[in-house]
């Protein structure tokens, strides 16, 4: 970076009114004043994110340089982004900081492990979004602070909008990564999401390079010390099922597995609360208090209460709180090697059993296979469920090719002999429409089991078109539930939607895996 540019946001960072790491209540405080949102009845900050309530693939971006040219896996995920529009953009965000009157900088740490923690630098617009940064980041104590360098800078401004024609870009929208700079700028939207992953996708690239295979799941460690990781899509139950009464919550989004064992890359969760119930999910529930950020849920105007069951604004309504407000979470965020790994799946075609064992070259098909469903109605054209992959559970912040992180996880799965299951919570006795969503509780009875080692020796049956080995019995589960075959009231209705489902997997793997070895492919599912 120019002396220049360099100078300019240092000015900018030792301004009066630039505040720098603010508590919790100065934040919300700051918020309140701005008009940025209104507290919850339980004390969140409740605000909205107008345009952009999720994230926006289309409008990310790797800066391509000297660093990246050969090493990023340029593609529909990594899109490249010139230096020369990248310096443009820069200089109107560094313009763009200068006018605001107020700023907002959070410096902390992304990784719990010391010896691979990263500190880094997030600057906001807006103060609500220097809360979400505080509470999902690792945060620093005061002697932290003394010796804190970032290595890494995020820079927030949802208010500059790009325009495209001049830009570069393709909407107002740009989320930009410049691995040579270390910098990420974010404009055009106010989804907080979007600093979470950024920081992410730097992670998943500088991590393998140290040894450190970085992960797009959740974690847990139970009584007896075994832990268990969650891969998984938003919507397939990664941060539900991991935050469970029973087990130690590690961390519900983001991972590093190293020599040493597993630990969380962040300091908070960030949930989806589309239908929360306390009765379901009592940990998160409780979590949505003072320090908490609600986006996108809609509340009571006269009780401030917030009705979870709207999705009016979006499907996609999240809180975001710090791991503390988690009761007995692993603290430091760290654990030991995995004894078990889950792979979840949302099926609403209805058709893979409920639970299913994983083996060999298994585990690498659905790894970077990464399946789950787009459910009808969810997005405009969509009438049927539609299977999406997503390789390694995590595609879009992948800036590796993801045979480097598949290979990476099967080596530590066999060096360390952890167990691999397939979940699916998603739909039983017909597809999306027709059959219901697997029972919560039932779903939390198969993990405990395949957890526990309960499902070690039951007698398992071979699913003739996925090829699993399915549990035919699971305590306090009914039988009939783990064969998906005898729930449907129609067995060749069954038998046609799994033929689809099976086919679609096959495209995606020779669309993208073709010079895989061939028992790679082999391990997939077969179609007559």
């Amino acid at each position: 970076m120019s002396v220049g540019r360099t100078t300019r946001l240092q000015a900018v960072l030792d301004r009066e009114t630039t505040h720098s790491n603010l508590s919790p209540p100065q934040l919300v405080e700051a918020a309140l004043r701005r008009g940025e949102g209104r507290l919850s009845s339980t004390g969140a900050f409740s605000t909205t994110t107008g345009k952009y309530t999720g994230r926006s693939p289309n409008d990310k971006f790797i800066v391509e340089d000297d660093l990246t040219r050969d090493t990023v896996a340029w593609g529909k995920v990594n899109v490249p982004f010139s230096e020369e529009k990248f310096y443009k953009i820069y200089d109107q965000v560094l313009e763009y900081l200068e006018q605001q009157d107020e700023l907002f900088v959070f410096d902390g740490y992304v990784g719990a492990d010391p010896d691979h923690r990263m500190p880094l630098r997030v600057i906001n617009q807006y103060a609500w979004q220097n809360l979400f940064a505080r509470q999902l980041f690792i945060r620093p104590s005061r002697e932290d602070l003394r010796s804190h360098e970032p290595q890494f800078t995020v820079i927030g401004v949802p208010g500059l909008k790009a325009v495209p024609e001049r830009d570069g870009t393709n909407s107002e929208a740009f989320v930009i990564v410049s691995f040579k700079e270390r910098v990420v700028l974010i404009g055009g939207t106010a989804y907080a999401g979007e600093i979470k992953k950024s920081i992410f996708t730097v992670m998943n690239y500088l991590l393998p390079a140290k040894g450190v295979l970085s992960m797009h799941c959740s974690a847990n460690v139970g009584a007896d010390g075994r832990t268990a990781l969650f891969f998984g899509l938003s919507g397939t139950g990664k941060t539900t099922l991991s935050a469970d009464p029973q087990r130690r919550l590690v961390g519900d989004d983001e991972h590093g597995w190293s020599e040493a064992g597993i630990f969380n890359l962040e300091g908070g969760c960030y949930a989806k609360c589309i239908n929360l119930s306390r009765e379901h999910e009592p940990q998160i529930w409780d979590a949505i208090r003072f320090g908490a950020v609600l986006e996108n849920v809609v509340l009571d105007l006269q009780d401030r209460i917030a009705d979870y069951t709207d999705g009016s604004l979006t499907e996609n309504t999240r809180c975001a709180y710090p791991l503390d407000y988690i009761p007995g979470r692993v603290d430091p965020s760290m654990a030991g090697h995995p004894t078990a790994v889950v792979f979840l799946t949302a099926d609403a075609f209805g058709v893979l059993p409920p639970i299913s064992i994983l083996e060999d070259e298994q585990i690498m098909y659905h790894f970077i296979s990464g399946y789950t469903s787009k459910l009808a109605g969810t997005e405009r054209g969509i009438k049927e469920p539609q299977a999406t992959f997503s390789a390694c559970f995590g595609e879009p912040f992948l800036p590796l090719s993801p045979l480097t992180y598949a290979e990476m996880l099967k080596d530590r799965v066999n060096k360390h002999g952890a167990k691999v299951y397939l979940i699916n919570t998603g739909w039983s006795g017909g597809p999306y429409g027709v059959g219901q969503r697997i029972a919560l509780k039932y779903t939390r009875r198969m993990v405990t089991a395949a957890l526990s080692g309960e499902l070690d020796n039951v007698e398992v049956r071979l699913d003739p078109v996925f090829g699993f080995k399915v549990p035919v019995s699971c305590p306090d589960v009914p039988s009939e539930i783990l064969d998906p075959k005898k729930t449907w009231a129609d067995p060749q209705a069954y038998a046609a939607k799994a033929r689809e489902l099976a086919k679609a997997f096959q495209a995606n793997f020779e669309a993208k895996y073709a010079g895989l070895a061939p028992e790679v492919k082999a391990a997939g599912p077969k179609v007559d």
